[in-house]
């Protein structure tokens, strides 16, 4: 397991409200966390549960397991591995401030299909060779 860095953790958060655009006060609120307490975390005073990390991702509309590795809690490499994917597209389409929620669902909806698309195809192996038409000729 990662060890937790509480300072990071805290710097990571406060850019993410920062780049939502939004106050300590309305996160702690979209994310039903004291105000006190988010700016505790947002210091490196206090180290949050997972339960608390979902909260606040979702008043980030980011994922949270970004959270989850940002506090030692889930390690990046397991991460890496259970997904197969490269790390990073979820959350930077989830932690884009230009795009409203249901951009960003509708971008990793798209993202998903081919995914799933490219795992069928690779899991059919390579597409099979049309069949040269016969004829009625022999060799």
């Amino acid at each position: 397991m990662v060890p937790f860095d509480m300072h990071g953790l805290g710097e990571f958060l406060r850019e993410q409200r920062r780049q939502a655009r939004l106050s300590l006060r309305q996160l702690a609120e979209a994310a039903d966390v004291s105000n006190p307490y988010l700016s505790q975390i947002e210091r490196g005073l206090r180290k949050p549960s997972a339960e608390i990390l979902q909260q606040i991702a979702k008043g980030l509309s980011i994922s949270a397991e970004t959270l989850y590795v940002r506090a030692g809690i889930l390690d990046e490499s397991v991460r890496e591995e259970r997904d197969g994917e490269l790390p990073g597209v979820r959350d930077a389409v989830l932690a884009d401030p230009e795009l409203d929620d249901q951009q960003k669902q509708a971008l990793i909806q798209i993202y998903d299909a081919f995914r799933r698309e490219s795992a069928g195809a690779a899991a059919d192996g390579p597409p099979a060779r049309p069949e040269a038409p016969d004829h009625g000729q022999e060799d």
